[in-house]
């Protein structure tokens, strides 16, 4: 049982900056992968960036330069520091977790409830 709480969404001016977070409770193991999604109105939901437990990062090419994600691994608490927002950031952004189990090699996603992000130009 897995449970992630966004925040830090928000109304913004093109060119800001807001920093989400996404705290994880529940039973969690150290190795994990993380990740922030968003989905716009009418749009499909997207991948922004992922990282691992070993700190690795993977970034959607919209992002790169702009957003940073990190994590506190000690607290569970997933980080998204967006930078030099466009309008084309407004969404809903979503946190997620994914742990891969068992012999078989399941994967197990959490996700958050979300936060809206609206940057206005």
């Amino acid at each position: 049982q897995v449970q992630l709480v966004e925040s830090g969404g928000g109304l913004v001016q093109a060119g800001g900056s807001l920093r989400l977070s996404c705290a994880a409770s529940g039973n969690i193991f150290s190795t994990n992968t993380m990740g922030w999604y968003r989905q716009a109105p009418e749009k499909q939901r997207e991948l922004v960036a992922t990282i691992n437990s070993d700190g690795s990062t993977n970034y959607v090419d919209s992002v790169k330069g702009r957003f940073t994600i990190s994590r506190d691994n000690a607290r569970n608490t997933l980080y998204l520091q967006m930078n030099s927002l466009k309008p084309e950031d407004t969404a809903v952004y979503y946190c997620k977790l994914r742990q891969t189990m068992g012999a078989l090699f399941r994967n197990y996603d959490y996700w958050g409830q979300g936060t809206q992000v609206t940057v206005s130009s």
